[in-house]
């Protein structure tokens, strides 16, 4: 009987156990710890490297960057033409063009970073998470040619960068693994067979990497050739490698793993552990730190195996130990280990007051971890959400598009936006959609997850689907909040975190009227008089329009309001909202409406304002922005999103419909495999068309049985969403 058995069976009945670590009172609050390090004895602290390149983009190199200017280093950017503009090339010292948009002509370039790190003066390079953050052969590449790598040497990587060597690792220091082939053949009749033995369901995962990426499962045996080309694909183009395992999938886990960190010395310790246990498509969405309602012996067994996990391969630098535990024994495997820093490393910085990018400079300049275990301690709760640009109602599917409008909460000591884009920029078809991860801390869980409500209410994007909507009704599921979760988290709460669309306020509506007259003014007395108005013009024109009332109209899903404005005195207005059965939903006297364009609205093509007005006894005060792009108004008020839109006439409407019988793509992405021709006989559901987006692959099934008429696209070919892929003949 292993020690954790023992212990369980001993803590039947056990009561629930308090979710944070210790009280966050007496904490000092910052952002990133900037304290000297104390090393862990009196050897001679060596000296930071001067300058380094950062070989990655968006958030992550924008993170790596705010710890490195705040110690005086000096940064290198690479970029794309895809990133031109990006803030992480603008927050650099330096910057240098490496290819073109695809990763696979330019952050998966070595061998343009490398001429990049010799042309700059470089002295290490630091490869932030993804791209080139796992690759052994880069590591041992810059090793001998003289070039620090800001993380764990080669055969590190090796070791327990590959799930299959890793797992043999555990395994010899008796650490359990779950179920499965490890092996190095990579036969597709042999993984079947295996998969076959193993029993469905069967989880496929790409050897190398994570993220999700190369990650299927699979239900029953039709349907694993299919599964495993699919992996094999995603596999090659993420990581340059398509050998996979193949495991016995779990129908009830939580997802545990330990932040570890080791260095040149011999020293390895653990930050505690985190949950990522909620996530949609094998990719985590919201993560916390320390994980709840664990028992001590757990916790303590989990920090000892991780750390025995880095000291028998020789770790140096930041690693996460992954872990899947049954939730209901807690009984946990090892899964597999990343060696590098983790996007969700923010949250350990968050309970164990650190700068994990400053410890990962310390560490490969020679230097000591900064703290020894008895050192390091836990102090309150901590999550992380992910702000991606997707679409939870549809699937998840991943979004692309400019950000028309961007607003964060104030960052504070318990509020971090790690972020690398800002108004203006695009999410593009080639990277990931991830736009920002928001971070905040409380003095135990209920107060950290307090915090998080108010800043995602508090966070607005438009110009594409985010998932923001769909976090904040997650942190407000009363099973969230109970602590009760586990990877089919989603699945199981579907009613709660879908629920129908609610109707939106009179309130809302009567402010996006507002909103819309105002800036139809503004407009007009820009093209009469031309040039630059004042803010206060689009009052000025609607006071004297000569008719004395406006009419607009607004559709929010498929219902159509109507706000009539009727001028009752200077500056005072009456408002009626009516239903489109012509049924007054509401009426509000004396309104007064002061309009304050946003910073650079004025004007542009797609702007905003923030209004302010007394309705009946509220005092509304919202955000409220226009997007051309779908004749869009987005009202944000005070935690209440609603998003109206602007009737277009019917001649417009029809130009862009699609074809009768039609698939179109519900994304713009890359086509990566057409699995039909015209004439083809298929059956619903039958897979037509493999779609890459965001470093994704994702499947368009037929909706219903047919023949092919047509195929509109070819393999490499880009699509915009919204484009016909196929056509079935009329019936």
């Amino acid at each position: 009987m292993t020690l954790l058995r023992a212990h369980l069976r001993l803590s039947a009945g056990r009561k629930a156990l308090p979710r944070t670590c210790a009280s966050l009172a007496s904490l000092s609050v910052r952002h990133y710890s900037s304290a000297a390090p104390a090393m862990s004895d009196t050897t001679e602290r060596k000296p930071l490297f001067d300058k380094i390149l950062i070989a990655n983009r968006g958030e992550i190199a924008c993170r790596v960057m705010h710890t490195a200017k705040r110690m005086g280093i000096k940064t290198v950017a690479v970029y794309s033409e895809a990133d031109a503009d990006s803030m992480h090339v603008k927050l650099a010292d330096e910057a240098y063009l490496i290819g073109t948009a695809p990763a696979a002509e330019s952050y998966l370039r070595a061998d343009k970073i490398i001429d990049v790190v010799r042309r700059s003066g470089a002295q290490a390079i630091h490869p932030g998470y993804g791209f080139l953050s796992e690759n052994a052969k880069f590591a041992e590449t810059l090793a001998s040619q003289g070039i620090a790598f800001i993380g764990p040497p080669g055969a590190a990587m090796r070791a327990m960068g590959s799930k299959s060597e890793s797992k043999r690792i555990m395994q010899k220091a008796g650490v359990p693994v779950v179920p499965g082939y490890h092996g190095e053949n990579q036969d597709a009749a042999f993984l079947k067979q295996q998969a076959e033995q193993i029993g469905y369901p069967v989880l496929i995962k790409a050897v190398l990497g994570g993220g999700g990426k190369g990650m299927r499962i699979v239900e029953k045996p039709a349907d694993f050739e299919m599964m495993l080309d699919s992996s094999r694909r995603e596999a090659l183009k993420s990581f340059g490698d398509d050998n996979v395992l193949v495991e016995k999938y779990l129908t009830k886990p939580r997802h545990v793993e330990v932040q570890v960190f080791a260095d040149k010395h011999g020293n390895a310790v653990h930050l505690f552990e985190r949950d990522c246990s909620v996530q949609r498509r094998h990719q985590k969405i919201i993560e916390e730190a320390p994980a709840p309602d664990l028992l001590p012996e757990v916790r303590r067994l989990l920090g000892e195996k991780a750390v025995a996990a880095a000291k028998a391969v020789k770790y140096e630098g930041a690693g996460t130990v992954e872990f899947i535990m049954d939730d209901e024994t807690q009984q946990f495997y090892f899964m597999e280990m990343n060696t590098r820093l983790q996007v969700e490393h923010p949250v350990t910085e968050m309970i164990t007051n650190t700068d994990l990018v400053q410890w990962q400079l310390e560490v490969a300049a020679g230097n000591r971890l900064p703290k020894l275990q008895n050192e390091i301690v836990c102090t309150g709760h901590a999550f992380e959400a992910r702000i991606y640009a997707e679409n939870p109602e549809n699937g998840f599917l991943p979004d692309t598009g400019r950000l028309v409008h961007l607003a964060t909460p104030q960052p504070s000591s318990d509020v971090r936006v790690e972020t690398g884009v800002q108004t203006g920029d695009v999410i593009s078809v080639y990277y990931d959609p991830m736009i920002a991860k928001l971070v905040v801390r409380g003095e135990d869980r209920q107060a950290a997850l307090r915090v998080l409500r108010k800043a995602l209410a508090e966070y607005e994007i438009v110009g594409l689907h985010t998932n923001i909507g769909f976090l904040r009704r997650l942190a407000e599921s009363p099973d969230f909040i109970a602590a009760k979760v586990e990877t089919g988290f989603i699945n199981k709460h579907l009613d709660e975190l879908f629920p129908p669309v609610a109707q939106p306020s009179a309130e809302s509506i009567v402010q996006a009227a507002l909103a819309h007259i105002i800036d139809s003014s503004t407009k007009a007395a820009l093209s009469t008089h031309g040039g630059l108005a004042s803010p206060w013009a689009a009052i000025d024109s609607f006071r004297l329009n000569a008719f004395g009332s406006q009419t607009t109209t607004l559709a929010y899903g498929d219902h159509q309001y109507t706000a009539k404005v009727r001028v009752v005195g200077n500056g005072m207005y009456s408002v009626c909202v009516t239903s489109e059965s012509g049924d007054k939903i509401a009426e509000f006297h004396n309104v007064q409406p002061l309009w304050e364009p946003l910073p650079g609205g004025v004007g542009s093509t797609s702007a905003g304002g923030h209004l302010r007005a007394l309705l009946n006894d509220r005092l509304c005060a919202s955000n409220v922005v226009f997007n051309d792009k779908d004749s869009s108004i987005t009202v944000f008020d005070q935690g209440r999103v609603a998003v109206f839109k602007v009737p277009v006439p019917q001649y417009f409407d029809d130009a862009g419909a699609a074809s009768p019988g039609s698939v179109t793509a519900p994304m713009s992405c890359k086509i990566v495999q057409v699995m039909v021709e015209p004439g083809t006989e298929v059956e619903q559901n039958a897979p037509l068309v493999v779609l890459e987006a965001m470093k994704m692959e994702h499947v368009i099934k037929a909706p219903k049985a047919g023949k092919i008429a047509s195929v509109y696209y070819k393999v490499g070919d880009l699509v915009e969403e919204g484009k016909n892929l196929v056509a079935f003949e009329n019936e």
